[in-house]
Order: structure tokens, then C-alpha cells, then sequence
């Protein structure tokens, strides 16, 4: 699966009382779906997901699951501190069509995850997986810090196919994308290089057969070992109308036109204010907070920087920097929240013990969003 771009992870709604507010979640992931954000990530740390009941947490992947558009990829976070409970909710993800789980790192018994733990841990996971797994490195919340050594040791499994780096350490990130430059992987896109998720196909009506065989939605990212893919969802059952037709450059899968990329292990990173010097370290995308106020704001420098113009990038990035640290780091969750009331998608406010931002806090996220329109 191609996880190139920009993706928020999506923010809970509450009512007053707490509650989940499932309605302007809908309203949330529908508007996402509109901007040019690459993929939604539902059960991230924006998401409040440590707040949530295992119940909410199932409900809030089914609405936000059904009000997405088909062509984002669609991320769900996944991780519990133990690997069979992490597995149960990645396994219901996937009955509900999600593309990829997002899995945080162990960290309550954190003087105990040495390296032997966290690759049994992953592998244990990734073995099992019915979707293919980034790891979740946020060492600023969970007071634990994935080594790099590690991270390229399981950069070999082939269902492990990226991390989500969110230490705001560029140093690190080159050195993973330098110790997994090895590992050579395919995802399937768009004829223009987009990623192709299950939704879309399914939507253009890729239920092709290739010599008399399904194709299965596992095929989409090579990252997948046999056993995961076996538990991957098919797509398929017209013979004619949608066979699937190949060239040297082009595969035609039911409606839709495809190609082949090489994507190799896909490292994204979590801070906004250095989105651009990250990218050039190697990143190929951002799972970013501040993307759940301003997606295309942060979209932009990822464009900019694809079409190799530094200096536009520079530019939209520096609009977005000031911001970004006080309002997406230094106020968390309460700051993004309001700020996205600001920017006309619905925050509202976070469980406790997150406390609601001071009328002075207020107006400097206002202050500070004021250019930042969405």
C-alpha cells in the first residue's frame, strides 16, 4: 500500500458530557475526504484513543469507515499494550475495510521493552495481521523511544511495510531511511501514481479474474506474506466485462488503470514544523496532527517539495511553523480542537483530564490560525 502524502489522524467528537459525538465525526471525515489529504487516520493519539472504551473505539472506526471516501487510504490505529488485544482490534479493522493498522509502541512497562521484546512484539503481529502494519513511534507521549537498529531489523518482515516517526528527530529518520534503503517492495497506484486502495476497486468494479484466479485485495501491497493475505478480503467474481488486461506500464483492473511503484520500507513523520526538512531526510509523507485544522496547508509543502521547489516549500512551510509547534505540540489536543472549530470542522472538546483552553489560549490559536484558513 503507497502511503506517500499527507494524512491527519483524525481528532474524537464529544458532546459537553463526554459522550462521542458520532454525527460530527461524519461530518469531520467527510469534509477530510474532500481536500487533497492522502488518507485518514482514525484511533491515533489526536484521537484520544487511551480515552476510549474498547466499544467506542470499534464504533468510532465503523462510522469514520463509512464516511470516507474510497480513494484515502484508509489507516486505522490499532495498538494495545499486549499483542493479542492489539491483534483483535486490527482484525476488526479489517472486517470493516480498513487498508493498514497503525500500531503503537509498548510503553507502560517501558523498562522492559528492550529490543527482544519489541521485535517479538511487532513480529508477533505482522505474522498474524490481516492487514499490512506501520509501527508508531511518539516517544513524546509514551516516554519510550523505538531505537533505530530496531526499526531496520523489523523493516525486513514483509508485512511491516513503514513507520510513523513522531520523535521530530531528523537525524533518525535518515538514518532509517539509509538502513532500509535495502528492502525493495511494490505497491499498486494509479495510472497517475496515487495509492490504490480495495474501495477503489471495488467501486470501479475490479472483480476481475487473471487466469481463471480472484484477485485478492492483499496483492495490492507486496508487503503482505502469504498468511496475511490469505485473510485479506477478495474482490471478484466477472469474468469479461472486468478481466484484467496487462502491458509493460499499465494494468487494467476492471475500470481502472494501474501501475506498479517501488516504495520499499515507508518512513512518515508526525511533526508538522519540520515536515520540510524531513522530507528531504527521506520521508515520503506525514501523519501529522496539524493536519486535522489545516490539511491543505500542510498539503502544500508536500506538493511543493514533490515538484522539487524548494523554495515554494520553504515558503508554505514557514507559514505554517509558528503555528504548528505552539498550537499542534505545546497545547495538544484542546489547542487542535479549537482550532478546528475555527477553521469549520467541528473539535469541540476533549475528555478529561484534558482541561478547556482559557479565553486568552483561544484567541492566540485564533491569532495564530488567522492566515491558515482551510
Amino acid at each position: 500500500m503507497l502511503l506517500h502524502g499527507i494524512s491527519p489522524p483524525i481528532t474524537t467528537p464529544f458532546y459537553p458530557d463526554g459522550q462521542v459525538y458520532y454525527k460530527k465525526l461524519e461530518h469531520n471525515v467527510e469534509r477530510f475526504s474532500r481536500t487533497p489529504v492522502a488518507g485518514i487516520v482514525v484511533l491515533g493519539s489526536t484521537g484520544e484513543a487511551l480515552m476510549l472504551s474498547d466499544q467506542e473505539r470499534r464504533d468510532v472506526l465503523k462510522v469514520a469507515r463509512q464516511a470516507a471516501a474510497p480513494n484515502k487510504v484508509l489507516i486505522a490505529g490499532t495498538g494495545i499494550e499486549s499483542a493479542i488485544e492489539t491483534l483483535r482490534l486490527t482484525e476488526y479493522a479489517a472486517e470493516l475495510g480498513y487498508d493498514v493498522a497503525m500500531v503503537r509502541t509498548p510503553h507502560y512497562y517501558k523498562k522492559q521493552m528492550a529490543p527482544a521484546n519489541l521485535l517479538a512484539f511487532y513480529r508477533t503481529v505482522a505474522d498474524s495481521s490481516p492487514l499490512p502494519v506501520i509501527i508508531y513511534n511518539f516517544p513524546q507521549a509514551t516516554g519510550y523511544d523505538i531505537p533505530v537498529e530496531v526499526v531496520i531489523e523489523l523493516a525486513e518482515h514483509p508485512n511491516l511495510i513503514g513507520i510513523k516517526e513522531s520523535s521530530g528527530d531528523v537525524e533518525k529518520v535518515q538514518k532509517m531511511v539509509e538502513g532500509t534503503r535495502h528492502v525493495k517492495r511494490m505497491a499498486t497506484v494509479t495510472e497517475t501514481f496515487d495509492a490504490v486502495t480495495p474501495h477503489m476497486l471495488a467501486g470501479a468494479g475490479a472483480t476481475s479474474q487473471s487466469h481463471g484466479e480472484m484477485i485478492p485485495v492483499g496483492a495490492l501491497s507486496s508487503g503482505t506474506d502469504s498468511h496475511s493475505s490469505q485473510q485479506r478480503r477478495e474482490v471478484g467474481h466477472s469474468r469479461s466485462e472486468n478481466a484484467r488486461v496487462s502491458s509493460s506500464a499499465v494494468t487494467v483492473i476492471g475500470k481502472m488503470k494501474t501501475r506498479q511503484k517501488e516504495v520499499g520500507f515507508q518512513v512518515l513523520v508526525g511533526a508538522a514544523h519540520k515536515l520540510q526538512v524531513s522530507l528531504d531526510a527521506g520521508a515520503v509523507g506525514a501523519i501529522l496532527a496539524f493536519a486535522c485544522p489545516a490539511p491543505t496547508a500542510c498539503y502544500e509543502i508536500y506538493a511543493a517539495w514533490k515538484e522539487g521547489d524548494a523554495g515554494l516549500a520553504r515558503l508554505k512551510q514557514e507559514r505554517i511553523s509558528k503555528a504548528a509547534q505552539r498550537v499542534g505540540s505545546e497545547m495538544g489536543i484542546p489547542g487542535l480542537k479549537y482550532a478546528m472549530d475555527f477553521n469549520g470542522y467541528y473539535g469541540g472538546p476533549a475528555r478529561l483530564p484534558f482541561l478547556p483552553l482559557t479565553a486568552a489560549l483561544k484567541q492566540e490559536v485564533e491569532q495564530l490560525m488567522a492566515d491558515i484558513r482551510n
